[in-house]
């Protein structure tokens, strides 16, 4: 009998004890299957101590017996036990994470991976124990901190009530308005804007404010051409200045063109002149001709124009660069008692140029224009409406002279020379008008006033 067969009848049980499963290390290298190991190679590694295990808490290997064996104590999972192995990571710089007291820390378990330590008890973590973070996989980087840090939030659009609808801020309308001016003194273009308002400087010196867009424009009144003949001195220049100044109030809302002559970029002020612009609009309309070699404006041509002052029998106009003033006979067809009630500063009324007279020069430059042969006349037509010895309703319109003009309520031009009623009639006076004679040539009823039914006072 040789020396292998006397041990093996000393350890009958030993072939039972290596085909039962032993809990081995997952993953532990050196456990290989029983057999392909010699009997001295499988003593050798029961008696060895386990991987991750000092000598000193190795459990020893008792003779395998009838009775259970004894409970083990829970063993590290092998992805636990390579970790172990292996060479440990550089530190990196984690994070603390703090446990609250509220919250309930079970120990980690086989299923997750990580067991909790044996002699840690989570009940004894406190609000203050930090608890460090398991270290990264191998193959995966440490995250590196997160900033706290935050950029500040740019500012939010305005919000509009159409989709992807824009809302212009004053700011940005302002520069864009004063884009456009800047742009205008650099081009030599002309504006228009609404004389609104006169002033007296600190020296003395008058000057208009033109209000365009929101922008305060400064006329000097030597540069609004009000022609009013030559230059007095003394106390007749007092008397000039004074009447200069009554024309620009009888003007103010009229709409007026200008040029830029220097702005200032700090401040936005804006000097201009009302001269250049209206010199610059009389060359190219009544000097400058088109391409068929005729004037821009003619006699017989019906152009527009602006009213830049109204009086009670007068209407002035500006026709582009010329002024000229329209009697109230010229005004309608129909007799005006006071221009007021039809037309008003700033209005854009057509005209028609009755005659052109061009001198010399471009300052030299007159026109004569009226509003009613723009118009046809009705004068004849509303005469059929009038049957003699009829009254009618009118308004007075005028008097003159002893004459009574008066505006029929039918549209009818009427003429008295006379009055049955014991009171003066007066203009804007309701009276009761008889008819006597329908005078065809002149477009006008002739008759008498009955009486005064309300007198304007």
């Amino acid at each position: 009998m040789t020396k292998n067969e006397e041990l093996l009848e000393q350890v009958p049980s030993l072939e039972t004890t290596t085909n039962q499963e032993t809990a081995l290390p997952d993953g532990a290298e050196t456990a290989q299957p029983a057999e392909d190991m010699d009997l001295n190679e499988l003593l050798s590694s029961m008696d060895a101590p386990m991987a991750g295990e000092t000598p000193e808490t190795s459990p020893e290997v008792s003779a395998p017996t009838g009775e259970e064996p004894p409970a083990k104590p829970k063993r590290a999972s092998g992805r636990k036990k390579k970790a172990e192995t292996t060479e440990p990571a550089p530190e990196t710089e984690e994070p603390a994470v703090m446990v609250s007291g509220d919250t309930e820390t079970a120990p980690l378990n086989e299923e997750n991976g990580t067991d909790a330590a044996p002699d840690t008890d989570p009940s004894l973590l406190s609000e203050d124990t930090a608890v460090e973070p398991a270290a990264p996989a191998e193959d995966q980087p440490a995250a590196a901190p997160r900033s706290v840090s935050r950029a500040k939030p740019a500012a939010a659009p305005i919000l509009t009530l159409e989709s992807r609808g824009e809302i212009e801020t004053d700011e940005a309308r302002e520069d864009a308005i004063w884009h456009e001016i800047h742009n205008a003194y650099r081009t030599r273009r002309l504006l228009t804007g609404q004389l609104g308002g006169i002033e007296q400087t600190d020296n003395g010196k008058t000057i208009a404010i033109v209000d365009y867009k929101g922008f305060r424009i400064v006329i000097p009144i030597k540069e609004m051409m009000i022609n009013v003949g030559r230059s007095p001195s003394g106390e007749e220049y007092r008397e000039l200045m004074l009447r200069q100044n009554k024309i620009l109030g009888n003007m103010l809302g009229a709409e007026i063109d200008f040029m830029v002559r220097g702005i200032d970029s700090k401040t936005r002020s804006v000097v201009a002149s009302r001269k250049e612009a209206m010199l610059k609009k009389r060359q190219i309309f009544y000097l400058d001709t088109d391409a068929s070699g005729t004037y821009r404006i003619f006699e017989g041509r019906v152009v527009q124009a602006r009213i830049i002052a109204v009086a009670e029998k007068v209407v002035r106009v500006e026709v582009f660069g010329v002024e000229c003033s329209i009697m109230a006979r010229d005004l309608a067809w129909d007799w005006i008692g006071d221009a007021h009630e039809r037309f008003s500063v700033g209005d854009q009324i057509l005209v028609r140029v009755l005659n052109v007279r061009r001198g010399d020069t471009v300052e030299d430059i007159s026109i004569k224009a009226d509003i009613k042969s723009v118009s046809q006349s009705t004068s004849h037509d509303n005469l059929k409406k009038c049957r003699i010895q009829s009254k009618y309703a009118g308004k007075v319109t005028d008097v003159h002279k002893g004459v009574v003009y008066i505006r029929l309520s039918n549209g009818v031009n009427a003429v008295a020379h006379s009055c049955y009623d014991h009171r003066t009639p007066g203009k804007k006076d309701d009276v009761s008008f008889a008819v006597t004679r329908i005078d065809e040539e002149r477009g006008v009823a002739v008759g008498i006033i009955t009486r005064i039914i309300r007198q304007n006072l």
